[in-house]
């Protein structure tokens, strides 16, 4: 949830407060980090990067804790977030629309929500209003690079 003393702030100023920054994203040959079609803006599944690392591996339920997932879940969130600020400009622009998480886990792990929740939490916590979206979180086998966890986005300019 938004902090009541935080409502007023701007984006980058809540941001900030939570001693986080966002990330310059690596370019690839073979896609873009965004792509806007009308007032959509599609952000390509980012995975938990930081610093141009890949923050985890293995499958969630087995290799990797519940609470784990949730911090990866976040740092990919921040990923998409930098791709959404790419495209419109500034963070205070950026609305979230829709959220998919996909979540590498075992067949019988069943928490993929949990672990959403940690990247739904950052975006409101960061965008206020702006951050609440439409969302679906997905039980996987694999993901690119054995990730537990990949985030992609569809946003709007406001």
């Amino acid at each position: 949830m938004v902090d009541k003393r935080q409502s007023f702030a701007s984006a980058p100023d809540r941001l900030e407060a939570l001693g986080l920054n966002l990330p310059v994203l690596a370019s690839s040959p073979h896609y873009v980090n965004h792509r806007t079609l009308g007032s959509s803006i599609y952000i390509s599944g980012q995975l938990p990067y930081k610093d141009g690392e890949l923050l985890g591996q293995g499958t969630v339920g087995r290799e990797v804790e519940l609470e784990t997932a949730r911090e990866l879940a976040r740092h990919a969130a921040l990923n998409a977030l930098a791709a959404a600020v790419q495209a419109v400009g500034k963070l205070d622009r950026v609305r979230i629309v829709q959220m998919l998480v996909f979540v590498a886990s075992t067949p019988d792990f069943g928490l993929q929500s949990r672990v959403a929740d940690a990247a739904s939490e950052l975006l409101i916590e960061v965008l206020g209003e702006n951050g609440r979206h439409a969302r679906t979180a997905i039980g996987v086998a694999g993901l690119p690079l054995n990730s537990p966890v990949e985030i992609q986005m569809v946003c709007t300019a406001v």
